[in-house]
């Protein structure tokens, strides 16, 4: 080696990286892999249509031609369940974002103005987390009436109302630590409007805050709309959502039970990897989470 140079230090390989990664990071990111690969891909190679009728006899069991057998119209539960990855999936992440974004904002701007404005805000924040958070969205889903029932973005809607209260609360967190810091002080000498410092100064430094927080809210989004599903106030019928899915079928649960348990297992399945994910995410940034926090 040439005298004063000096090897640069070698950057580690994604091999290395993925064997130092926590285990549950691992299982959660083959999992969710599995997940979206399927509902990218599903609609290409499913066998049959998601609202196709008469695919084989009614409620006909387990065959290799069905998996999950078939439903009492004759369609392929398979199918639709594949078909439905994709409708759960993106209507989770972007209601989840949606929260992100109004919740950030309210939070990094609480923290940061303090006083009155603060109180009032955190008063109201607490009222909304108060309410069990299936309660508030079946509230929130009749309030509108029943003309945008059924609709995806209702639903999306519904779960940014969910989980927005609960990230602001993180982020209001978060930015009481940061204003405290010399740079901060800093740029309210030079005269930086609130805005100005919420996003040069207090995003930035709450980001890794914020990121574990879209995950976890992530990782529950799915059973929210499920559940609705369930219920009768989500996706509107032929829609193959694993919740309203279950919902049609859960009177042939002892005659044909694959109908119920498939989309049961596919919703398991995600909420699983995204809980996974999630905390094998946070510890990498050295925080912890609450996942029955919801």
């Amino acid at each position: 080696m040439i005298a004063g140079v000096t090897n640069p230090r070698k950057r580690p390989s994604l091999g290395a990286l993925w064997r130092r990664a926590p285990m549950s990071l691992r299982i959660g990111s083959i999992i969710l892999l599995l997940q979206f690969a399927t509902a990218a891909s599903g609609p290409f190679w499913a066998p049959y249509g998601p609202a196709e009728i008469q695919t084989g006899p009614p409620l006909s069991g387990m065959t290799w031609q069905h998996p999950f057998g078939t439903d009492q119209l004759g369609r392929d539960v398979f199918s639709r369940a594949v078909y439905g990855g994709h409708i759960v999936i993106l209507l989770s992440l972007s209601g989840t974002f949606l929260g992100l974004v109004i919740g950030a904002i309210v939070g990094l701007f609480s923290g940061y103005v303090s006083g009155w404005i603060d109180e009032v805000l955190q008063r109201l924040l607490e009222a909304m987390i108060s309410i069990p958070f299936l309660v508030l969205a079946l509230i929130a889903i009749v309030a509108v009436g029943p003309a945008l029932a059924g609709n995806p973005i209702l639903l999306v809607l519904v779960v940014a109302l969910i989980y927005s209260p609960r990230i602001a609360r993180m982020a209001r967190a978060a930015a009481l630590d940061i204003v405290t810091r010399d740079f901060v002080t800093v740029a309210r000498l030079r005269g930086e409007s609130a805005w100005s410092v919420m996003k040069r100064e207090l995003l930035p430094n709450a980001t890794s805050v914020l990121l574990v927080e879209f995950a976890l809210r992530a990782g529950y989004a799915p059973i929210l709309i499920g559940s609705l599903g369930f219920l009768g106030f989500g996706l509107r019928p032929p829609t193959p959502e694993w919740g309203l899915m279950m919902s049609e079928n859960r009177s042939l649960i002892i005659f044909s039970p694959m109908t119920v348990l498939g989309p049961g297992l596919m919703l398991a399945s995600l909420v699983v990897g995204l809980n996974l994910f999630t905390e094998g995410f946070a510890r990498i940034l050295g925080r912890t989470v609450r996942l029955g926090d919801k």
